[in-house]
């Protein structure tokens, strides 16, 4: 199986899915950082290869 340690992103652009649906107080501020934390692996790999990273994600569930 390969992992992201096998791929040089030189010159290259990521996109990489990220869930930064994290939980955020009444002045929308986030309080559990978890989520994030946790893709800065990836997303500094790309970017110490010397490539571009693009994220995306979702801001979460809709409330209607």
């Amino acid at each position: 199986m390969k992992v992201i340690d096998d791929f040089n992103f030189e010159n290259k652009k990521a996109l990489i899915r990220v869930d930064f649906n994290v939980p955020l107080n009444e002045n929308f501020e986030v309080t559990d950082a978890n989520r994030i934390e946790a893709a800065k692996p990836t997303i500094i790999k790309v970017l110490e290869d010397g490539g571009s990273a693009v994220l995306m994600s979702h801001p979460g569930r809709p409330r209607w």
